[in-house]
């Protein structure tokens, strides 16, 4: 097709194989569109295309994902509301008639299932749709970090992810654990609650399914969200990034050994907390003894 169709917040490019979607970055944008500024999605990964009504006088064209096609949307988990759903495009209602040609010319290369009425809120006619079998649309790419409430999270965009610990939000538990280092080969899986409603936070699955704390907030594989941290528009992508690291990982647990370096930051961090009594001394001699044997 090659067509460009501009929307309110948004622009679709439709491509042979694709749906191209560009977002705006301005101060009315949802500040996640800012931050995945372009996502290319192949037809492969759409279930179907809808048009509805909108509000205020507008019609809102929605690509709906297939379920396990996006890591962005497996990640929020339902969780987005609509101003932030990357896959919708509102129009002006006087733009209904182009984003019907647009809507049909879509379901004409997705194939069966998609036809549908013409306002509709379901994926198709009733067809069920097959969940993708891998990511068919790329994560944010890069390095990438947010400040929660108890800690600092980083990914350095392919195979570890870290917890650093502030002093201010922190559990007495996480102190005690120190900083956490994470290799997405030894993790299985992301749970993300969104900033926005109550309790939100950012959870690692570890492999072998041990036993861990309930409360995130004093699980050392998880941070939390509190007023003002971890922003859906940076913790969100952060998530999507590190689920898609795991899924394309050879799923092989291997740990390789720690540098020297790191290893003696965090012997001097726990001795911190030794000298300020959150730490025994039989417990800074497990964990100090724990480290040196990842060298």
């Amino acid at each position: 097709m090659g067509d460009v169709l501009a929307g309110i917040h948004a622009t679709w490019e439709f491509e042979s194989d694709a749906l191209v979607i560009r977002f705006d970055r301005g101060n009315r944008a949802p500040r996640l569109f800012g931050v995945l500024r372009e996502r290319r999605v192949p037809h492969e990964a759409l279930a179907s295309v809808t048009l509805s009504p909108g509000k205020r006088g507008t019609v809102v064209l929605h690509a709906v994902p297939r379920p396990g096609a996006d890591p962005l949307m497996e990640a929020a988990a339902g969780q987005l509301s609509e101003n932030c759903d990357p896959y919708r495009l509102v129009l002006p209602a006087d733009r209904e008639t182009l984003a019907e040609y647009y809507r049909d010319e879509l379901r004409a290369v997705l194939g069966p299932g998609t036809e549908g009425a013409a306002y509709a809120d379901d994926p198709g006619d009733g067809d069920e749709v097959t969940p993708a079998d891998r990511f068919l649309v790329a994560p944010p790419q890069g390095p990438q970090s947010f400040k929660a409430y108890d800690g600092k999270a980083s990914f350095d965009g392919q195979s570890e992810v870290s917890f650093r610990w502030s002093w201010t939000g922190a559990s007495s538990e996480k102190w005690k654990a120190g900083d956490q280092f994470f290799h997405v080969r030894d993790l299985c899986g992301v749970e993300w609650r969104s900033p926005d409603v109550l309790d939100g936070h950012l959870r690692l699955v570890p492999r072998g399914g041990e036993p861990r704390a309930p409360q995130p907030d004093r699980d050392p594989a998880s941070v939390v969200f509190g007023l003002g941290y971890g922003p859906v528009h940076l913790s969100l992508p952060f998530a999507a990034a590190v689920l898609a690291a795991i899924r394309t990982s050879d799923r092989v647990p291997a740990r390789t050994a720690a540098a020297p370096g790191a290893v003696a930051e965090r012997i001097r961090h726990l001795g911190e907390l030794h000298q300020a009594g959150l730490v025994t001394d039989e417990e800074f001699s497990a964990k100090k003894a724990e480290l040196l044997a990842e060298l």
